[in-house]
């Protein structure tokens, strides 16, 4: 028996049939709404990485595809064992992640020191013959400990550490972080207390990651701050400010002008979107924040 269909189950089939094409919407289709946006061809002035973490809810293989699909040379904040995935698709970790302790015991404790250089002893090697530029290390929280001593304690493990990088020709950096939001109480928080361990411990092979998003939030001047301290920063992280969502016009900082500045100073690492998607798609909006910092 024939039924006569009604207009509303028709636009319910209708509907419905739209809902799945937009469910089953491939990663290409949510590129090329991104290039629509901003344009698809990176002029290549900039080395364009990405942190993983930031994407936590892609797997790592569905996010490399679209990382390399994009232009990105790197993903990166993975460890040893991500890397044969990374290779699978041609990409670089332009900063290796794993060190013992992570971001709150690190350096500036001497009872850290051995495994920590232990690790930099068994990964360095690793991370050579892949062809990776950098391995992330951290000064590791306070907890009482005076900011003068924590040079000092800090610059006497990195002693140990950078003939193993010097070796390998890995840059080994500390990352500078705020500890006025995010990360309370973090020993490494100020540029200049950053830079006096980078001369302190006097090796080309040690450097700093500056993060621009935590030093907006602990001291702004970002653009002269970059000028005046270039020689010792190795790498670039971005997010915005204030929290650390897309960097475009939702938020306070103009990263094309940060990115000449550093041009500028003839920059040849990389940098790192780091900013947690707030908008649906995620990949759009990584597409979108390289394309702001590829000036």
């Amino acid at each position: 028996m024939k039924t006569k269909l009604s207009r509303r189950s028709a636009l319910r089939q209708i509907t419905g049939g739209a809902a799945a094409l937009a469910a089953a919407s491939s990663l290409s289709h949510r590129l090329r709404a991104a290039d629509e946006a901003i344009g698809s061809k990176l002029k290549g002035r900039i080395n364009h990485s990405v942190c993983k973490w930031c994407y936590g809810k892609i797997p790592l293989e569905e996010f490399c595809q679209a990382a390399k699909a994009m232009g990105l040379q790197s993903v990166e904040l993975l460890e040893v064992k991500d890397f044969t995935t990374l290779r699978k698709y041609g990409l670089l970790c332009a900063m290796v992640s794993g060190v013992p302790g992570g971001i709150t015991s690190g350096l500036n404790r001497i009872e850290n020191h051995d495994k920590i250089v232990k690790f930099f002893e068994e990964t360095t090697p690793i991370v050579a013959d892949h062809g990776y530029p950098n391995i992330i290390c951290f000064s590791g929280n306070r907890a009482g400990l005076g900011d003068e001593q924590g040079l000092e304690n800090c610059a006497v493990g990195l002693k140990r550490i950078v003939p193993i990088a010097e070796k390998h020709k890995v840059t080994v950096c500390m990352e500078l972080l705020n500890s006025k939001r995010n990360h309370k109480d973090y020993q490494c928080d100020f540029t200049k207390w950053g830079v006096e361990l980078c001369q302190r411990v006097g090796s080309e092979r040690f450097k700093l990651l500056y993060d621009i998003f935590h030093m907006q939030i602990m001291e702004g001047d970002v653009c002269d701050t970059i000028k005046e301290n270039h020689q010792y920063l190795a790498h670039y992280h971005t997010g915005g400010v204030p929290g650390r969502n897309e960097i475009d016009e939702t938020q306070e900082l103009n990263y094309p002008r940060i990115m000449q500045t550093i041009l500028d100073t003839g920059f040849k690492g990389f940098v790192a979107q780091e900013f947690i998607p707030k908008r649906p798609d995620a990949i759009a909006s990584l597409k979108q924040g390289v394309g702001i910092c590829d000036v």
